[in-house]
C-alpha cells in the first residue's frame, strides 16, 4: 500500500522539478528577450501558465503529505513543500526583475529606434538641402557658362566681322595695287616712248648741228678760199 501510494508522490514530486526548470528558463528567455513587447506578452503567458501547473502540483504534494500515517513522512513532505515554494517565489522575483529588465532594455531600444529615425530625417533634409544646394550651385555654373558662350559668340562674331572688313581692305588694296600696277606699266611705256623720242631728237639735233657746221665751212671756204 504504501509502495503504490509513493508512485503518484514521486510522479509529483517529478513534474515539479520538471515546471520549476521550464518556469527558469523561461525567465532566462524573458530577460533576453529583445522585444518587442507582443513578444514579451506571450513570454509572460507562458510563464504564468507554468505557475498556476506548479502551484496545482504544490497543493497535490502538499494534500499528499497531510494523508500521510507516519508524523515523521508527513513534517517531511510538509517541509520539501515549503522548500518548493520558497523555491517558487524566488522564481517569482527573478520573473518580476526579468520582466523590468526587460521593459527598460526595449524602452531603451525604442527610444534609440526615434532617435536614429530623428537623425535619418535630420540626414534626409541636410541631404535636401545639400542638394537643393548643389542645385543651385549648378544652376549658376550653367548661367555662367551660358554668359561665356554668349560672349565667346559675340566676340567670334566680332572677329568674323573684322576678318571681313580686313578680307574687303585687302580686296580694295589688290584693286588699288593693279591699278597702280597698270599705271606703272603706262608709265613705263611712256618713259622708253621719251627715251626713245630724247635719242631721235639727239640724233637729229647731232645732224642739223653737222649740217650747219658743213654749211659754215662751205661758206668760209669760198669766201676764203675762192681759188680752191
Amino acid at each position: 500500500m504504501a509502495a503504490a501510494a509513493s508512485v503518484p508522490l514521486r510522479v509529483c514530486n517529478q513534474e515539479i522539478v520538471r515546471f520549476d526548470l521550464e518556469i527558469k528558463a523561461a525567465v532566462q528567455d524573458i530577460r533576453d528577450c529583445p522585444g518587442p513587447l507582443s513578444a514579451l506578452t506571450e513570454l509572460n503567458a507562458a510563464v504564468k501558465e507554468k505557475f498556476q501547473q506548479l502551484r496545482g502540483r504544490l497543493q497535490e504534494l502538499e494534500q499528499m503529505a497531510k494523508e500521510q500515517d507516519k508524523e515523521s513522512e508527513k513534517q517531511a513532505l510538509l517541509q520539501e513543500v515549503e522548500n518548493h515554494k520558497k523555491q517558487m517565489l524566488s522564481n517569482q522575483a527573478a520573473w518580476r526583475k526579468a520582466n523590468l529588465a526587460c521593459k527598460i532594455a526595449i524602452d531603451n531600444s525604442e527610444k534609440d529606434q526615434l532617435l536614429q529615425g530623428r537623425d535619418t530625417l535630420r540626414q534626409r533634409k541636410t541631404t535636401k538641402e545639400s542638394l537643393a544646394e548643389s542645385a543651385s550651385n549648378i544652376t549658376e555654373s550653367l548661367m555662367g557658362i551660358s554668359r561665356m558662350m554668349s560672349q565667346q559668340v559675340q566676340q567670334s562674331e566680332e572677329t568674323v566681322q573684322t576678318l571681313a572688313n580686313s578680307s574687303r581692305t585687302i580686296l580694295e588694296a589688290n584693286e588699288e595695287f593693279k591699278s597702280m600696277s597698270g599705271t606703272i606699266q603706262l608709265g613705263r611705256k611712256l618713259i622708253t616712248k621719251y627715251n626713245r623720242r630724247e635719242l631721235t631728237d639727239k640724233l637729229l639735233i647731232f645732224l642739223a648741228l653737222a649740217l650747219f657746221l658743213a654749211t659754215v665751212l662751205y661758206i668760209l671756204k669760198k669766201r676764203l678760199f675762192p681759188f680752191l
